[in-house]
């Protein structure tokens, strides 16, 4: 008798407790996979974007002179081809330096003369994989006479003053989305990454705010 009576009681407690633990657990099931602070920042209002497009904007931060963009570029394609529609997917070179400037140059001719889908990962690869000697203005301008591009026709566009206007309104816009590392992502002018341990967090991360941006739009509709 006081055995079958302890061994209810030593029942019961145990499902106290297993009720306990998945009460615990149910919360942690729904929370948000990132958190602002740390994988994300959260900017300032009022929201500063690329365009006025009137959709949600995913833009990568990068520079050709930066071997960890040469890395990302593979994952930013993927996630380029897996946004939903009403998101489009940008991309603004950064003039960090005096080094870094002559990349943007290249990537603005490239995008005027309508090479850039053909030419984008393929300077990533000569650079960084063949180490091919693509760092001064002339030496990328040989890069894209290579590929077919006119030479002169390409360094009168990357040293026009349309140009010259487009990379200090970049530069603008990165110091006030306070980006000072590549590659990063910014999306809506609202969200930025920040501590992120790999790429492929990095793609994971951007979808998500990408829908937290449709959901709250979506409300608001």
């Amino acid at each position: 008798m006081f055995k079958t009576v302890l061994f209810r009681l030593i029942a019961m407690l145990c499902g106290l407790i297993i009720t306990s633990a998945c009460g615990a657990a149910a919360p942690n099931a729904t929370a948000a996979p990132f958190t602002d602070g740390n994988e994300y920042v959260t900017l300032p209002a009022p929201y500063q974007r690329d365009s006025s497009s009137g959709k949600i904007e995913v833009v990568e931060v990068f520079s050709y002179a930066c071997i960890h963009c040469a890395e990302f570029s593979p994952y930013a394609d993927e996630l380029r081809k897996s946004l939903p529609a009403g998101v489009e997917f940008k991309s603004v070179p950064a003039p960090f330096n005096d080094t870094w400037v002559p990349f943007a140059r290249a990537y603005y001719a490239a995008k005027k003369l309508g090479v850039l889908d053909r030419t984008h990962d393929l300077l990533f690869e000569k650079k960084f994989k063949e180490q091919y000697p693509i760092n001064s203005m002339d030496e990328i301008a040989n890069f894209y006479a290579s590929q077919g591009v006119n030479r002169g026709q390409f360094m009168t566009i990357a040293h026009s003053p349309e140009t010259d206007a487009q990379i200090k309104k970049d530069l603008a816009l990165i110091q006030a989305w306070g980006v000072d590392s590549t590659p990063s992502i910014v999306v809506d002018g609202k969200y930025k990454s920040a501590n992120i341990k790999d790429f492929p967090q990095l793609v994971a991360l951007t979808k998500w705010l990408v829908q937290q941006e449709l959901k709250a739009k979506a409300k608001d509709k």
